[in-house]
């Protein structure tokens, strides 16, 4: 179990309160698939993902993008048992869907970057610490049903 401070916790429910899950789901999605291009063969039914230029303007890579932080604050609401909160997605995601357990921190990584480009002054060394332990947490979560 992970032990959370009082102070992380304020930090990482108040990313999450500011979030525009409209602009930062699908930016922190696009960035993933053209920055590590293999991880597009998970989303075929998507349609045009052929260049840079096709992805940004995909709806389904968006609307992806906004359920993924959707996904995310399921998490925040359940800080406590988060490895409890995506048992199902771990399943889905390694029986069904297939994903390599290794692009969830790729997305992670995006989304990092994502929010740290816009946050700027505000993404301190103290919000990254809290930010990147809680996405460890999640992507620990989620693939823990490859182990």
């Amino acid at each position: 179990m992970v032990e959370w401070t009082d102070k992380e916790r304020s930090i990482i429910t108040s990313i999450f309160a500011n979030l525009d899950y409209e602009d930062i789901g699908p930016k922190a999605l696009v960035r993933c698939l053209i920055v590590y291009p293999w991880t597009q063969r998970y989303f075929s039914t998507f349609g045009n993902l052929y260049n840079a230029d096709a992805i940004k303007t995909n709806p389904n890579v968006a609307a992806h993008g906004v359920k993924v932080l959707h996904g995310l604050d399921r998490a925040v609401k359940n800080l406590d048992d988060i490895k409890g909160t995506y048992a199902e997605l771990s399943v889905l995601h390694s029986e069904k869907l297939h994903v390599d357990p290794d692009n969830f921190r790729l997305l992670a990584d995006c989304l990092t970057i994502v929010i740290a480009a816009k946050l700027g002054n505000g993404f301190t060394p103290e919000t990254q610490a809290a930010w990147q332990k809680f996405l460890a947490v999640v992507v620990s979560a989620l693939g823990r049903q490859y182990h």
